[in-house]
């Protein structure tokens, strides 16, 4: 198989890991309620907080960060930097919109982190940076999430990465589309804060 021929394979790989929802998974085996049915209705790490569970959230927040960078890993181990981000590509698809929940996943947060962590660590380090100086100063995880991933593009694009740039806007694209309800509560004023349970 040729690198090209390769590419819809690693669209596909890093969809299936991407998929897996950790949230759900570890909320269940710790017999909390449905993370579905609190907060958000999301199944990453900020609605998992919403449980009052601190060690399920960082698990969450690291199998979901985990997945996005297996994904680049072993794709571009395989068939070099063109299917890594193809690879990303499709865990950002597989943890927004996975098969098993008909669809319905979470905001990409983590998964986006891990992917910049698997193609370009230091894009990673001013991902978190930037959202932990907008969580600190805000306690909004939804805008810090925004204002990290709006200003990374360009970050990428200043140091002279451009196809990680391209990506990356592509996500900051369908990162600002899973949080268009947050996006409004903020408008409204209505958004919960960190550590707030629903």
């Amino acid at each position: 198989m040729g690198l090209e021929a390769f590419l819809p394979v690693a669209f596909v790989i890093g969809y299936l890991l991407g998929s897996i929802p950790f949230g759900l998974i570890l909320t269940k085996l710790a017999g909390t309620q449905d993370i579905r049915s609190i907060g958000s209705g999301s199944i990453g790490a900020t609605n998992v907080l919403r449980t009052g569970r601190k060690s399920l959230a960082a698990g969450t927040l690291l199998f979901d960060a985990l997945k996005g960078t297996v994904a680049v890993v072993i794709a571009g181990y395989i068939a070099g930097p063109n299917a890594a981000m193809v690879a990303g590509l499709g865990a950002f698809l597989g943890h927004l919109f996975p098969v098993w929940l008909k669809f319905k996943g979470g905001k990409g947060v983590a998964v986006y982190i891990g992917i910049l962590l698997g193609l370009f660590w230091p894009g990673a380090v001013v991902f978190c940076l930037l959202w932990l100086a907008t969580a600190f100063t805000t306690r909004y995880s939804s805008l810090s999430a925004l204002v990290a991933a709006f200003i990374t593009p360009m970050f990428l694009w200043w140091f002279g990465h451009l196809a990680l740039s391209a990506l990356t806007a592509v996500l900051t694209l369908l990162l600002f589309y899973a949080h268009r309800e947050n996006i409004k509560r903020l408008q409204a004023g209505k958004e919960s804060r960190i550590g707030e349970k629903a």
